[in-house]
């Protein structure tokens, strides 16, 4: 029996004809969908950044989009000695506070808790309103940078120090092909990719009307080459979800679920 055919059978066995139980949990929430199917498929949380099962990629469909990976950036300018002048703070999460207060944007909402997701996260080659975007280096590492001139907030000279207001500012690299570091959570993103994508493939579950699951589908491998070309046109997004006070960063690397659909290669009932 092939890696693929065990899957469907676990599939046949545990999924099909179900619906997820989040009995406790959020039911808005498709983390815990998400968990739930894991569960069936036997697979359980690790934080070694290999493929799920059998060589295959487990992903849960949410409503719109679906993630690649949370790969925060090997780099923050909060973390960087020539910025420790501006970032003064003694824990990370202090200085990485101090920097959604200056690049991030308030929530009214939430008592004006700053966050770096939604408008001021940047995007592939378009200066946002508050003057980031990210860039794709000649050696494909990703960037976020930061230009004053491009900041379209009223009140930015009352936000931002002097130091970065002089030209482009790099606010985060993420590795490319070749991390600098050996350590293992110093990962560059061809390793974070590859090794989750690269070896057989990808699968999800679909629902049918009803809210069970009727149908498996899988997907070919993914290469860094192949994905940096997307987060090139756009197609493979950053989408932050880094706020104060959570020392957690929440940054997924994402598509649509029309571009996902697109990529299934083989269909299973």
């Amino acid at each position: 029996m092939t890696s693929k055919e065990r899957i469907i059978e676990i599939f046949r066995s545990n999924v099909k004809g179900k619906s997820p139980d989040v009995t406790g949990a959020n039911i808005n929430h498709d983390g815990s969908k998400g968990h739930w199917l894991e569960k069936q498929f036997g697979i359980s949380a690790n934080g070694d950044n290999r493929a799920d099962l059998y060589g295959y990629e487990l992903k849960n469909e949410t409503t719109s989009k679906t993630t690649f990976g949370d790969w925060s950036a090997n780099r923050y300018i909060f973390n960087e000695p020539n910025f420790s002048h501006v970032f003064k703070e003694k824990s990370a999460i202090e200085r990485r506070d101090h920097f959604l207060r200056i690049f991030g944007k308030p929530n009214i909402e939430k008592n004006g808790r700053h966050s770096w997701s939604g408008e001021p996260c940047p995007k592939i080659d378009k200066f946002n309103k508050f003057g980031q975007k990210l860039e794709i280096t000649p050696t494909n590492d990703v960037i976020a940078i930061y230009d004053f001139s491009k900041d379209g907030r009223e009140d930015k000279f009352n936000i931002v120090p002097d130091q970065f207001r002089n030209g482009k500012v790099i606010l985060a690299t993420w590795f490319g092909e070749i991390s600098p570091s050996s350590k293992r959570n110093d990962k560059c993103l061809k390793a974070k990719l590859e090794d989750k994508f690269n070896d057989k493939g990808w699968f999800t579950c679909k629902k049918g009307l009803n809210g069970a699951y009727n149908e498996i589908c899988f997907g070919e491998p993914f290469n860094y080459n192949s994905w940096i070309k997307l987060v090139e046109k756009g197609t493979v997004f950053f989408d932050s979800g880094m706020y104060e006070g959570n020392k957690r960063p929440y940054s997924q690397w994402r598509a649509n679920n029309s571009y996902w659909d697109s990529l299934i290669v083989d269909r299973y009932n």
